[in-house]
């Protein structure tokens, strides 16, 4: 693996990680209900999943998913169903909250932290295109070989470290922001546009094939 590969990966996994997806809103929605901890257990489910994603690349589990249509429709369909699960979930809590009293204040640790890491690390095993993500990185960037599994294994280390630096600096502003973002009409409208975007998400996911 030549540094211009490096570079090249580094570039495509950075544009991937901060472009809007499911990751970013699952932080925005945690931090401020739940705290710094639990944005950072989210983090570390991310991480989790990446290395789960990457081992079975590396052992062609993920290729099977690719090519056999009912594995991955399985996974597919999981992934959808979580997704809309959650959306569903953050669109009545939405509802909920538009007919209680104004005075009511968010609760400062709503989630755990085993909670928040199983979310953080659901909303990315469950993902099929986080494996197309591989499948079509892997290959490009790596020469088959004795080392070709510790070439694999190193380019997942490097796409943990963008999305944690990543994520580290949206939990550090949520933070700041925390009087603004802790408010309930704030909270309202955070979970209502959560909910329709991992609604939206999930149906997206459902029409999603294997492209490889």
């Amino acid at each position: 693996m030549t540094w211009a590969e490096i570079y090249t990966f580094t570039l495509v996994a950075s544009l991937l990680v901060m472009s809007p997806g499911p990751n970013g809103l699952l932080i925005a929605k945690t931090v401020p209900t739940s705290g710094r901890q639990a944005g950072f257990a989210n983090i570390a489910g991310f991480v989790a999943a990446f290395y789960l994603h990457g081992a079975l690349s590396v052992l062609g589990i993920s290729i099977l998913l690719v090519q056999s249509a009912l594995a991955f429709a399985v996974v597919k369909y999981l992934g959808a169903a979580y997704l809309c699960w959650i959306g569903v979930k953050s669109l009545v809590t939405a509802f909920q909250n538009s007919a209680t009293a104004p005075a009511v204040t968010p609760a400062k640790r709503t989630r755990t932290l085993p909670k928040a890491f199983v979310e953080g690390f659901l909303t990315n095993a469950l993902n099929p295109k986080v494996s197309m993500f591989y499948l079509a990185a892997f290959p490009q960037f790596i020469t088959m070989g004795e080392s070709s599994a510790a070439s694999a294994f190193f380019l997942v280390f490097l796409h943990t470290l963008i999305n944690t630096a990543w994520f580290t600096l949206m939990i550090l502003l949520l933070s700041r922001m925390a009087k603004a973002t802790s408010s309930q009409r704030f909270q309202r409208w955070l979970k209502g546009i959560t909910g329709v975007v991992f609604v939206g998400f999930g149906l997206k996911l459902v029409s999603l094939k294997p492209s490889l």
